[in-house]
Parts: C-alpha cells; structure tokens; sequence
C-alpha cells in the first residue's frame, strides 16, 4: 500500500490535533500491518487514538471490518471484527432480545475500542467492567505474530490488552457474551436533588437494589447547593411493562458546524446548569423509557463536541474512595481553579478490573466536560495531586494531559503492564501520542 497524505486528526475532545495518515480496509490483518496504532470512531476524548508527532507510519482505521462471524443463542456468545460499534450490535441484537453487558455513555465506539479501554458503564457497581464479559481476542502483536488470547490461553495478553490502550497489539476480533433481556425496553425512575449530601447518599443506596445508576451533578452551585443534581435509577423493563413491539432506532440531530470558541464559559455554564436543575422539577419521575435514552442522551446531538469550538475540551475522570467529602472538597477546588463543566457524572464503582491498566476500582467515579482556558494545565494538576493523595486515579481514554510520575502513582500495576508489552513488542513498534506522553515511548 503506498502512503497516503496526511490529515488532521484529534480525539473527540479536539486537543491535541496531529497530522496523521490513515488507511481504511475490510482485511484488519493486512491493513494493521505496519500501522502504529488501530483507531475505531475516534471517541477517545485525549490522545490515547492519535499516533506520535512526526510519525510516518499509517494508522489503521477499523471501522470497515466490522463483521459478525458468529453467535450462539444457546449462550449469547458472539464473535465479531473489531470495527463492528455498538450502535449496529444494538440494532441486530436488541430486537432479539439480547445486548451488551456493559454500554458506555456513546453507541458510537468500536468492540476493539471497548475492549482497549474496557469500558464501564451505569452497572459497574454490578456488572464490573466491559472485560469480564470478553471470552477471547484476535491480536496482531509489535512483532506481527497473530495470537488467540484468552483468561486461559495468553492470559498475560489478554488482561494487558484489556485496558491497555491498544500499545499491545491490534486487536482483531473479539468474542463477546452477550446479556440476554427481559425485554428491550429500560424502566427508569429520577429524582432531584438539592444538595451534594443528598444525592450522593442516594445514589450508594440506590446502588444496593438498581443494576443501573447515574448523577448529574451541577458543579456551578455553591454553598448549601454545590453538587446538586439529578439522579437516575434504571433496569431492563419487565415484559409486561413494555411496549409490544421493540424500540425502532431514535433519529438524531447533528450540531452542523463548530461553534465560536469561549461560547461554553464560567456564565453560560452556569445557565444551562441551574436550566437543567429546574427542567426536572421536584417531582419523582417513573417510566419506561427507550434504550437510547438510557444509555446515549448525548447521542442526541451527533457531532455534540461541535459545541465547545475548536480550541476544544477535555474530559477529566477520576475516581477515589466513597467518601462524600472527598468529591465535596474536589468540586470546590476545580471553582477555585477555574474550572466549568456541564455534562458532570458521578457513578457508583464496584470491583477494580482484572487489567493493569484498567479504569474503575472501589469508589466514585466523577467525570467533568471542561472547555480549553488558558491555565487548564495547572487545573489539572492540581486535582491530579488531591486524587493521587487519596488512593485515585484517571481514565487514560479521556486524558491528555497527566505527566508520567502521576501515571505511576495512580496505576500501580504499570511495571507489570510495561512487562507484557515489552514481551510482545520490544521494539515499541505499536505507539501512540499518548504513550509518548506518559511512557516516553
């Protein structure tokens, strides 16, 4: 293949941008050869799916080999391409009754991109992580070997590559058990809440009988009313609550263009907050709901991260121990730092994955959406230090901006990742901006 010319890529949060060359095929075997990294929908918020500065070498977009190769409904087994997304896996399999075990915030990501940033989802106080359901993976390594990795075989490659950001190789295929559904429809119930104290005590109590919870979070109210917010409890409906037929596929809208930057600020932020404060009403709500609105609100508006101009944002997600005043602390630091967000979550966490490099572990987990601001780095930083203090650590999918000695005191199991994939590529021929960023690799 000759090389095609470069073009600008960016994460979903638009910083950093990079010139990259890209190739798309069918054939992921032949289109990972020689490529950096693998890339999918490109939802990765930082620089996790972007490839090093200067780098010449293509990077394998997956989305054409998006394949089902097979599925068991005796089991709910179902082994696929890496490029196959969630949202067409929804659109075959809901309507038979079965779906992923774990879902993101976003339908528009990639198997192959679940499974190297094994995701979480509202049930992971539950259900964990999106690996305990992965059976095995078809892995092109650094060295261009092809190898079969489950929790038995591999095992070392498996659980590296759960996690690992796609720095141990192409992923290729993924078998995956589905969850079988009562129905397909969601049964969900909301409730507001006028007080951090209030709505974090709600959502662990909620936790104990709800497979399925979330926080939004106002991080622009202060005093008595800092970290109000709302809160979600949901499950799958039972038959006799839900609609006859399956839920058809929502339409969406597309934001059309990049607005200004600096539209997103401290004030209007702090607008759109109290709007969706008061939009609930003090009310319970108790209804049945379509998937989609459980699962991808956002998804509402394609092409949402339009909204914050093309400076950009970047999501900060962190999680520590459950302690309410832990988050109440962390909220004031990021007002007096500065800091704004809207689409602020707070989950409930259960068991720490089985991968070194995995994400959740026993606690909260908060996420804030921050415009770009000059002054963001230190922002950072500092919340990075109150985290690292406390037993924490980010989500490398929706960072770029941590330094290398705070990834190694939040994730004290590096070495051992650093282990495999030096055993597997010892050339470093698989890499990326932010493995660069973080590993100096």
């Amino acid at each position: 293949m000759s090389t095609p010319p470069p073009v600008e890529l960016y994460g979903w949060g638009r910083y950093p941008v990079v010139p990259a060359h890209i190739r798309a095929a069918e054939k992921l075997e032949a289109l990972t050869q020689g490529a950096v990294l693998s890339r999918g929908l490109g939802r990765a918020y930082g620089d996790a799916a972007l490839p090093p500065a200067h780098c010449e070498r293509h990077v394998a977009r997956t989305v054409l080999a998006d394949r089902i190769l097979s599925f068991d409904p005796s089991t709910g087994v179902m082994r696929a391409e890496a490029g196959l997304s969630l949202s067409s896996l929804m659109h075959v399999f809901l309507p038979r009754g079965w779906f992923s075990p774990v879902s993101t915030g976003t339908q528009y990501v990639t198997l192959g991109g679940m499974v190297a940033s094994d995701v979480h989802g509202k049930n992971h106080h539950g259900h964990g992580t999106f690996s305990n359901f992965v059976r095995a993976l078809r892995i092109r390594t650094g060295t261009g070997e092809v190898i079969e990795a489950t929790p038995e075989s591999h095992a070392d490659l498996f659980w590296a590559t759960c996690g690992g950001m796609g720095l141990t190789g192409h992923i290729l295929e993924v078998e995956l058990e589905l969850e079988r559904l009562a129905s397909p429809w969601i049964y969900e119930e909301s409730e507001r809440y006028d007080s951090l104290t209030d709505i974090y005590e709600a959502l662990v109590a909620a936790g104990e009988s709800w497979p399925m919870t979330v926080a939004w979070i106002d991080t622009s109210a202060t005093g008595d009313q800092l970290g109000r917010g709302i809160l979600n409890k949901c499950r799958w409906a039972t038959p006799a609550e839900a609609p006859a037929e399956p839920p058809r596929p929502r339409p969406s809208l597309e934001v059309p263009f990049w607005l200004p930057s600096g539209v997103m600020n401290r004030f209007s932020v702090r607008w759109m907050n109290a709007l969706w404060h008061w939009r609930h009403g003090a009310a319970t709500k108790k209804h049945v709901i379509h998937p989609e609105n459980c699962f991808y609100q956002l998804d509402l508006l394609t092409e949402w991260n339009r909204g914050y101009g093309k400076r950009g944002f970047t999501q900060y997600q962190c999680v520590m121990p459950k302690d309410i005043e832990l988050y109440r602390e962390l909220l004031g630091r990021f007002q007096a730092l500065g800091g704004c967000s809207f689409i602020t979550v707070l989950k409930d966490c259960g068991p720490a994955g089985k991968g070194p490099l995995s994400f959740p572990q026993p606690g909260t987990s908060l996420a804030l959406d921050i415009p770009l601001f000059d002054g963001i780095d230190k922002l950072i930083h500092e919340l990075n230090a109150f985290v690292i203090a406390n037993g924490g650590r980010v989500y490398l999918a929706k960072d770029a901006f941590t330094e290398p000695d705070e990834l190694a005191q939040m994730y004290p199991r590096l070495p051992e990742f650093l282990e495999v994939r030096n055993k597997y590529d010892p050339e470093h021929t698989l890499s990326s901006a932010q493995a660069v960023r973080l590993l100096g690799q």
